[in-house]
């Protein structure tokens, strides 16, 4: 796969390499610990919507793609990058992309980031990766949601040229605001 080509380690603050690789069905269960793990120390339940793990199993199936970092071999962060296709989950119903057009919808998902890789740039660079993956497989459009009090989100998301369109309840009536990027062609 091209990430293994391109740079499959990321340097720490403290000199030691992550390893980042595609996640498999093996390493869901993995990914959903971290995000309970994580999810657990916030200071409120509704700066994230939680995943179950039949949908992170349907992401590394076919409907998308989940990226991992491991220090010294264990997931201390991950990524998702969604294909929502014609379902009704697709967010470019909200963004009013055309129905015979939501098939060039792509979305960023869950990022988790244990405390112990803060800082080190982890999300930037999964967003760098995830656009690039949507632009190899020819999407046209990338959204994300974010929830307003989530400033260093909200800062990754505009660096990387995402702007923002509206704001409103989601996910079970937890405020959102909602990006988007067009990538050209």
């Amino acid at each position: 796969m091209a990430l293994e080509r391109e740079n499959p380690f990321m340097r720490s603050k403290e000199g030691t390499n992550l390893e980042i690789r595609r996640l498999e069905k093996k390493d869901v269960p993995a990914a959903k610990a971290l995000m309970d793990d994580v999810i657990s120390r916030l200071p409120s339940q509704d700066l994230f919507a939680m995943d179950d793990e039949d949908y992170l199993n349907h992401l590394v199936d076919d409907q998308g793609e989940i990226y991992g970092a491991y220090l010294n071999g264990e997931l201390v962060a991950y990524t998702a990058l969604a294909f929502p296709g014609q379902s009704e989950s697709n967010l470019g119903r909200e963004f009013g992309v055309p129905e015979q057009q939501l098939g060039d919808v792509a979305t960023l998902e869950a990022t988790i980031v244990h405390e112990a890789v803060r800082g080190l740039g982890l999300q930037r660079f999964f967003h760098q990766l995830r656009e690039r993956r949507a632009r190899a497989l020819g999407f046209r459009y990338l959204f994300s949601t974010v929830h307003p009090e989530n400033h260093v989100s909200l800062k990754n998301l505009e660096a990387e040229g995402f702007i923002l369109q509206f704001t409103r309840p989601m996910y079970g009536g937890k405020l959102r605001h909602c990006y988007a990027k067009r990538l050209e062609e």
